[in-house]
């Protein structure tokens, strides 16, 4: 049964969780550090909406306050942790969103850190979706053969003719990725990289000022 408070949890909420997979941090480090590696193209990035989700992951029981530091003049910062409840919420989260294929916002947050997961399990969850969405194609491909034979003028079809490209783009994509992870053609997870790149240390480090 799936745990309730992965369906209250929001894809910045999500994102917060995840970055805390790699150290305790505090607000303003984690907001740099999704500035950084631009993902606010997947989530709003405010200062209120921040703090205030990152309250709400307390009072669920997802992150700790593990310490207060102060460094010159600066405001004091609040340092938090993943919870072991928090942990799990993380792959939860990934597990209910990626086969979906109802909710694109929170497929692309979930596809960007499904490198949580194991790799079996990552590529059983994109057949699910890859089935749904086949299955969701042949209906559009359906659709825009009952409207030629309706004569229906194409300029009313647009939106169908996009969705039907886009499904079939979508459908060629999971399937070479999904043959990709199978034969094991890169690496994944943090387990198979090499270790923290330069480019990753120096991006913390710049982050903490």
């Amino acid at each position: 049964m799936e745990d309730p408070t992965v369906e209250r949890i929001t894809g910045l909420g999500f994102m917060i969780l995840s970055l805390l997979r790699e150290g305790d941090m505090h607000p303003y480090e984690m907001m740099r550090l999704m500035r950084q590696r631009h993902d606010d193209r997947f989530v709003a990035i405010s200062n209120g909406t921040f703090y205030h989700t990152v309250g709400r992951l307390e009072r669920l029981g997802l992150v700790d306050e593990v310490g207060v530091e102060r460094a010159g003049n600066r405001p004091e910062r609040t340092t938090y942790a993943l919870t072991d409840a928090g942990r799990e919420t993380v792959v939860d989260w990934v597990r209910r969103e990626l086969p979906g294929i109802d909710r694109p916002a929170e497929f692309r947050v979930a596809l960007a850190e499904a490198h949580h997961l194991r790799r079996d399990e990552v590529v059983a969850l994109l057949r699910t979706r890859r089935a749904a969405l086949a299955e969701l194609h042949g209906m559009q491909v359906e659709a825009r053969r009952e409207a030629r034979e309706k004569d229906v003028p194409r300029q009313f079809i647009l939106e169908v003719e996009r969705e039907d490209a886009m499904l079939a783009a979508e459908l060629t994509w999971l399937e070479g990725i999904i043959t990709a992870l199978e034969e094991h053609a890169f690496p994944w997870g943090v387990d198979e990289l090499d270790g923290p790149t330069e480019r990753y240390l120096a991006d913390r480090e710049e982050a903490r000022r």
